[in-house]
C-alpha cells in the first residue's frame, strides 16, 4: 500500500493532537488557578501547609495511604458523599493548588478523608489511636494498624509524656509503659487535620450551583 506510511503518520498527528490540547488545557486552567482572598477576612483560601503539615503528606504517601482513601467530595448527583457528611460541599480543583502531590485515590475501602478534619470527633488523639489500634476507636473497621509509628517506653512515675496515648482495658501498654507517637505520626496527623475544605469559593459556587427550575406558565 503506498500511502501507508503517510495515512498512519496522519492518523497518529491526530492523536497525538488531540491529547496535547487536552493536556494543555487541562494544565492552563489548573495551572492558572490562585489562591482566593477574601475581602472580608483577608485571609487567602486554600490556606498553606504549615511545613510539619507538608511532612505529613510525605508520610500520607509513604504509607500508600491513597490505597485506601480517597479525597475528593463527589457533588449530589455523583454519588451519596454530601449525604454520608464527607463534605459540606464538592470538592473544587481549587482545593487542591497547594499540595505538590495531589492524592485523590481511586478506591474508598475506607471513608473519604478530604474534609477529615472537619468532622467533630476528630482530633489529634483520636488519629492517634486510630493509628495504632485501629479498634480502639473504630470497631470492626478494616484498617490496618501502624504500631511502627508509636514508641512504647518504659515511664518513670510522675515523668509521663504529655502525648502518651490515654489507652485503657486490652489496649493500653504494659504495666509502666506508654505509648507515644514519633515525629512520623505527629506528621501524619499535622496533615491530616489540615485536610479541611468548608471555605466556599464564590466562584466555584456560583458555577456549580444548578439553574432553579423554571415555574409553571413561565417562559
Amino acid at each position: 500500500m503506498k500511502n501507508g506510511l503517510t495515512i498512519f503518520a496522519g492518523i497518529f498527528a491526530i492523536v497525538a493532537a488531540s491529547w496535547a490540547g487536552l493536556l494543555l488545557t487541562a494544565h492552563r486552567q489548573y495551572g492558572g488557578l490562585a489562591q482566593y482572598v477574601d475581602a472580608l477576612d483577608g485571609n487567602a483560601y486554600p490556606l498553606p501547609l504549615s511545613g510539619l503539615a507538608d511532612q505529613g503528606r510525605l508520610v500520607y504517601e509513604d504509607l500508600g495511604c491513597a490505597t485506601c482513601h480517597t479525597q475528593q467530595v463527589r457533588r449530589a448527583d455523583f454519588g451519596a458523599d454530601l449525604d454520608r457528611k464527607w463534605g459540606e460541599r464538592q470538592s473544587y480543583a481549587r482545593d487542591y493548588i497547594r499540595e505538590k502531590t495531589v492524592h485523590l485515590g481511586d478506591s474508598r475501602l475506607g471513608p473519604d478523608l478530604r474534609n477529615v478534619a472537619a468532622r467533630g470527633y476528630v482530633d489529634g488523639t483520636f488519629l492517634y489511636k486510630l493509628l495504632y489500634a485501629p479498634h480502639s476507636v473504630a470497631p470492626g473497621t478494616n484498617m490496618p494498624a501502624y504500631p511502627f509509628l508509636f514508641d512504647v517506653r518504659r515511664v518513670n512515675p510522675g515523668q509521663a509524656s504529655p502525648l502518651a496515648l490515654p489507652f485503657t482495658g486490652r489496649f493500653a501498654p504494659p504495666a509502666g509503659s506508654e505509648v507515644v507517637p514519633t515525629r512520623r505520626a505527629v506528621a501524619l496527623a499535622a496533615y491530616l487535620l489540615s485536610l479541611k475544605d468548608t471555605y466556599d469559593y464564590p466562584v466555584e459556587r456560583a458555577k456549580n450551583t444548578p439553574p432553579a427550575p423554571e415555574k409553571k406558565g413561565e417562559h
